[in-house]
C-alpha cells in the first residue's frame, strides 16, 4: 500500500528527503502542466514547477492539513506562475505549440507528410478550442486529457471530489464538441493518439 500525503509530508518535515521525492514524482505531472498552461512556453514551465517545489519544500511545516498537500501545491504553483507573468510580461506571447506529450505519432508508416499535417491542423484546432473554455474548465481538461491523470488524481490537486472533476469534465467536453462541430467529435482516442 502507497503511503498517503499527509503520511509523506509528516516524514518530508522530520528530513526524510526520499519521502519529498515520492511527493514530487506524484505531482510532477500536474505541476508542470499547471506551469504550461499558465506560462505557455516548455522553458518556462521547467522554471516554474522547479521553483514551486523548492517553495513547497521551505514552506512545508506551514502547511495546516497535510492531507490537502495536492491543493495546497496547486495554490504554490499558480501564484509562482503569477509571478513569472508579471516580471515577463513585456516579452510573454502566447506560442501555439503542442504541449510537451503532444507528439504525433502513427502506427502506419505508410501515412506520409500531408497526412500528418493534416492530423497536426486538427490537433491545433482541439487546442484552440481547449484555450477557448472558460478558465475554470481549461486546467482539468489538461490534467485529463493531456497528463492523463485520474479523476482522483485532479481532485487530489484541486481541492475538489471526483464527482465535481467529473462534471466539470462533462461540461467541459459537451462545450468542446459545441466548439469543434458535429464532424469532430471529441473524444478520449483523439488525445490519446497526441500523446503517443
Amino acid at each position: 500500500m502507497h503511503p498517503g500525503d499527509a503520511e509523506l509530508v509528516a516524514r518530508s518535515v522530520s528530513g526524510d528527503a526520499e519521502a519529498f521525492g515520492v511527493l514530487v514524482g506524484r505531482y510532477q505531472g500536474a505541476v508542470y502542466a499547471t506551469a504550461y498552461y499558465y506560462a505557455g512556453r516548455y522553458g518556462a514551465a521547467e522554471d516554474i514547477a522547479q521553483e514551486s517545489f523548492w517553495a513547497a519544500y521551505r514552506s512545508l511545516r506551514q502547511l495546516k492539513n497535510p492531507g490537502e498537500f495536492g491543493a495546497w501545491l496547486k495554490g504554490i504553483t499558480t501564484r509562482t506562475a503569477a509571478n513569472w507573468l508579471r516580471k515577463n510580461l513585456s516579452r510573454v506571447r502566447r506560442e501555439v505549440t503542442l504541449p510537451p506529450r503532444a507528439t504525433l505519432s502513427f502506427e502506419d508508416g505508410g501515412r506520409g507528410p500531408e497526412t500528418e499535417a493534416t492530423a497536426a491542423e486538427e490537433l491545433e484546432r482541439v487546442f484552440r478550442a481547449v484555450d477557448a473554455l472558460p478558465e475554470r474548465y481549461r486546467l482539468p481538461v489538461i490534467l485529463r486529457y493531456m497528463q492523463e491523470l485520474s479523476h482522483e488524481e485532479i481532485a487530489r490537486f484541486t481541492g475538489e471530489t471526483p464527482e465535481e472533476v467529473r462534471g466539470v469534465l462533462h461540461r467541459a467536453l459537451t462545450q468542446l464538441r459545441e466548439a469543434l462541430g458535429n464532424t469532430k467529435k471529441v473524444r478520449e482516442r483523439t488525445w490519446r493518439r497526441a500523446n503517443g
